[in-house]
């Protein structure tokens, strides 16, 4: 791999025309690896400048050959999945089986936009009025962009750029600078899969081309995945701007446990959401909602799973855990457990102590177990996003559906219970985007939707599938007639349909 990742603009890879540089480490070894340029305004324009120059011939470009591009770099992703998992794992540090299965997960949007011919089909209405017909079509908006997180280096572009560009948009990248190689990989395998040069490109880069991208005059449009302030500085900014914003923020998953629900199905389903990939999910569960008298039996099963958690490097096959993705991040999460114990909530498994002999430099963070967190507790109000699970306890379901709803943030949560009265009124009644049912980490299939309520999401669109074609289109409405000869004379009444 290269010590330098650089852009990638109008199809080749660029230094930029900045000095700025900043380093990229390997977490399991805490050791830098290599370096990322930091790009400038001037490095955006550029970027622009290569997007439109592409935007004629690719969005003049039949549905149909899009789709076939599409098509061949599904191929090449599947191909290349192990590389492309390899180099998340040397960078964001989640185990690997982990990194593949996010490729797997952004595969399945580009074979959402493999089948672009018919999602961008119009309607047509017949005989509107006598002799005028009506339709709809879809057209791309142009030169839009995407900014995406460390957690997901792959995914959330793959989540973004294969529906803007099968809608005929040219697309900018501005990945993580933590984990920035996966986005030159993706890169180059568009380029294997026939997408003309400068149709998709990346700016490396901090918040000075996230700025440039949010007020360059010719990006029509800006799709944003991580935190809730940054979520919505972007929107706001990037609507004030006069673009079209999605900006995915935060979250505070709970997963409600029922009485009678199957307590090693929801301890196996809690393990999983809280702390696989270290807990740096979105989607990942950082509350456990102990519904009754089941808060003892569920502590009882989690402790020891928690304790016995194999945490190790991502490359390592027997690991089940890596480390966060830089020192900085790690001595956040850790100061938030700092903060739990000061709070008065109850450590039962404190992960703050792991050394891992020959990885003593690596960002490491055993898993941390939390009971009789409260409501007002700021380990339960603020997304901790590492490996640090919290039990509420409450007495009754409507207590339970209350704590989720009155939380700020409404991305994703989960309810394990065996009656189906209480899972339907779980999901009529609970404020929050995406619902398992037994399910503790319910991301919509490629083909659904993928976005949270409140504070998670701003803006009106959620991310791919259907919700992706809107956003990445604008409609257009047409009514038409043409002329029989006859001439009715100038109207000055409101046309109706008679």
């Amino acid at each position: 791999m290269d010590d330098t990742v650089q852009h990638v603009i109008g199809g080749s890879r660029k230094a930029g025309s900045g000095a700025r540089t900043a380093e990229v480490f390997n977490p399991a070894t805490g050791q830098a690896a290599r370096r990322v340029v930091l790009g400038t305004r001037a490095d955006v324009d550029a970027a622009v400048a290569a997007a439109a120059a592409a935007l004629p011939e690719w969005s003049g470009t039949t549905p149909i050959n899009r789709a076939r591009v599409m098509f061949r770099f599904r191929e090449l992703l599947e191909q290349h999945a192990k590389d492309l998992a390899a180099i998340i794992t040397s960078e964001h540090g989640k185990v690997l089986s982990d990194a593949a299965g996010e490729v797997t997960r952004g595969l399945e949007v580009v074979e959402f936009a493999c089948g672009i011919p018919d999602l961008l089909k119009g309607d047509f209405t017949d005989q509107v009025g006598r002799g005028v017909d009506s339709f709809s079509l879809r057209q791309p908006l142009g030169v839009v962009a995407g900014i995406t997180p460390f957690n997901f280096p792959a995914m959330v572009p793959l989540w973004m750029a294969p529906v803007a560009l099968a809608c005929g948009n040219t697309f900018i990248l501005k990945p993580s600078e933590r984990d920035p190689s996966a986005s030159l990989m993706l890169a180059d395998l568009l380029r294997q899969a026939g997408l003309p040069a400068g149709a998709f490109n990346v700016v490396q880069g901090d918040k000075e081309a996230v700025d440039a991208i949010l007020e360059h005059p010719g990006i029509a449009a800006v799709s944003f995945v991580g935190s809730t302030p940054i979520a919505e500085y972007i929107y706001r900014v990037g609507t004030a701007h006069g673009k079209r914003v999605q900006a995915l923020g935060g979250a505070k998953n709970h997963m409600i446990v029922m009485p009678d629900a199957d307590l090693e199905q929801a301890t196996d389903a809690l393990m999983g959401a809280g702390y696989g990939a270290a807990g740096e999910r979105c989607m990942a569960i950082s509350v456990a909602v102990a519904v009754g008298g089941v808060g003892d039996a569920l502590i009882e099963r989690l402790a020891p799973r928690v304790r016995s958690l194999k945490v190790g490097p991502g490359t390592d096959p027997d690991a089940e855990m890596g480390p966060l993705v830089t020192r900085q991040h790690l001595d956040k999460v850790r100061g938030y457990v700092d903060l739990g114990v000061s709070e008065g909530a109850k450590l039962v498994v404190d992960g703050r102590g792991l050394r891992l002999q020959g990885y003593e430099d690596g960002f490491y963070l055993g898993g941390c177990l939390f009971d009789d967190v409260q409501p007002q507790m700021r380990i339960y109000k603020e997304e901790i996003f590492g490996p640090v699970l919290s039990v509420v306890r409450v007495p009754r379901f409507d207590d339970a559906l209350k704590l989720v709803n009155d939380h700020e943030y409404g991305n994703g949560t989960a309810v394990f219970t065996r009656d189906g009265d209480t899972a339907r009124a779980f999901m009529h009644g609970v404020q929050v985007g995406m619902v398992g049912i037994n399910v503790p980490i319910p991301v919509p299939v490629a083909y659904h939707s993928f976005g949270g309520w409140k504070r998670s999401l701003f803006g009106d669109h959620g991310v791919y599938g259907h919700e992706g074609v809107r956003f990445y289109t604008k409609l257009k409405t047409v009514t038409s007639r043409w002329p029989t000869g006859i001439r009715a004379g100038a109207q000055f009444v409101m046309p109706t349909t008679g």
